[in-house]
């Protein structure tokens, strides 16, 4: 089978030829009819959970991680970070193993899960910032704690989110950053200060910005202006039109740059599920009609229900950005958050390649998924 396309990033079109479902070469052509795209499997360092496969409640399993991921091919998503939310020792631990068994038992999951995300459980109690985290789990960073949780994770733990405003964050982000952990700053009530402090300790990221947040915050100054404003720290959005109104997304990505954003589905296991009532991270939430998810009977939002692409799409409606820089935000600058090797976007390896097809309906903002392809095997094909 031989398919055309043009790489959205390189603005180049190229051939691809397939054997038994596996790229055998991929080769620039002087040119295509074909309107069919490409670019780099996307990258999502925040997936709660998927298609009713939940990565935080104490039942999660081996297998549920692997279907979990499995059904993120179908919808483009290559790689991602599980991420683990504020629980119980035993849960966060449980959750841990099931990713480091799902690894174990199935190399085309490990390739794709490039390091757990753990969110929690040292952030603000406080109404607001602390978002769906359950309060009663929530505590101070304590490093024995989470030395004996990588350990159980095998050392896959790869960023942490915390409240820099908690007793011991700062001394516990240094030593976060000497391990060459990702530091994020998120579900905070933190002071301008503790944000100054936590960047020069080498916090790098702000986990969600705009969300995790106060329903009304004193106008300035404030931990959302301080973030938006530190060139230190890059930025990721949830971008499904609830967590953040399209002028917020605009003015964001215009503050940051292209240069220091990056999009994240923060999915939970509601994505891909039916309207209705749910439980999320031991509490009742609500998914709407319109894909929102929210705690019942409160305003706050409890992580999202779409995937990565569609993130990507809304990027391009909001914000007045490229399609091509859209999907930088979902790939290459991860690449770079993360200091990954060349496998998110180098094809000169056609046999290793990591990528997806698709059609762009340029009317009405969709991504159109035909394959999913990683390390040089076909993963999803739609019929």
């Amino acid at each position: 089978m031989k398919l055309q396309c043009t790489d959205i990033l390189k603005n180049e079109p190229v051939e691809i030829t397939f054997v038994n479902n596996r790229i055998q070469s991929i080769n620039q052509i002087e040119s295509t009819r074909s309107l069919m795209l490409l670019a780099p499997a996307l990258v999502d360092i925040q997936v709660n959970g998927f298609s009713g496969y939940d990565l935080n409640v104490p039942t999660v399993t081996d297998e549920d991680v692997c279907k979990m991921v499995h059904s993120l091919w179908h919808v483009g998503t290559g790689f991602l970070c599980p991420t683990v939310v504020t629980a119980s020792y035993e849960s966060i631990s449980n959750s841990f193993r099931a990713i480091v068994g799902a690894c174990n038992a199935d190399s085309a999951v490990a390739h794709s899960i490039l390091g757990i995300h753990l969110e929690g459980p040292y952030i603000s109690p406080v109404d607001g910032p602390r978002g769906a985290h359950p309060i009663e789990h929530i505590r101070n960073p304590d490093w024995d704690e989470f030395r004996r949780f990588q350990d159980i994770a095998e050392g896959m733990i790869r960023i942490v989110t915390l409240a820099p405003e908690k007793f011991g964050a700062i001394p516990f982000i240094e030593k976060l950053v000497s391990e060459d952990i990702v530091v994020a700053i998120g579900h905070t009530d933190a002071s301008v200060e503790n944000i100054q402090e936590a960047i020069s300790a080498g916090a790098m990221l702000s986990t969600h910005l705009g969300n995790g947040a106060h329903a009304n915050i004193k106008r300035h100054p404030n931990y959302i202006w301080e973030q938006l404003g530190s060139d230190e720290l890059w930025t990721s959005l949830i971008v499904d039109g609830h967590h953040l109104p399209p002028t917020v997304v605009k003015s964001m990505i215009r503050a940051k740059t292209l240069d220091r954003c990056i999009l994240i589905s923060d999915a939970v296991a509601l994505a891909g599920m039916k309207p209705g009532n749910y439980q999320f991270a031991g509490q009742p939430v609500e998914l709407t009609e319109d894909r929102c998810v929210r705690l019942q009977g409160t305003e706050y939002l409890a992580g999202s229900a779409i995937e990565l692409a569609r993130g990507i799409e809304n990027s391009v409606r909001f914000a007045g950005i490229s399609l091509a820089e859209a999907f930088s935000l979902a790939t290459l600058q991860l690449k770079k958050l993360l200091g990954l090797d060349n496998k998110i976007d180098n094809y000169d390896d056609s046999t290793k390649a990591n990528m997806i097809l698709f059609y762009w309906n340029s009317d009405r903002f969709e991504i159109d998924l035909t394959m999913t392809i990683l390390n040089g095997e076909i993963k999803y094909q739609r019929n």
